[in-house]
């Protein structure tokens, strides 16, 4: 699956504003929670398959490099 760009969206109109993987309405927020949590990728993968395992691995390289 292509990885889309731009890879984080923001809309006032979804999810109050939230950043969200582009193209669905999981927001960023909630893979970090599950991380933090203690959680490994396959979980959050799992239970959010409309993101792809390159979209979450190409936002985790974003949040590091910001």
């Amino acid at each position: 699956m292509p990885v889309p760009s731009p890879l984080i969206t923001r809309s006032p109109d979804r999810l109050s504003g939230a950043a969200v993987f582009a193209g669905t309405r999981v927001p960023i927020q909630t893979l970090i929670d599950y991380l933090e949590g203690g959680d490994p990728l396959d979980t959050f993968l799992d239970d959010f398959p409309s993101v792809s395992r390159e979209h979450a691995v190409a936002v985790l390289h974003l949040a590091t490099a910001a």
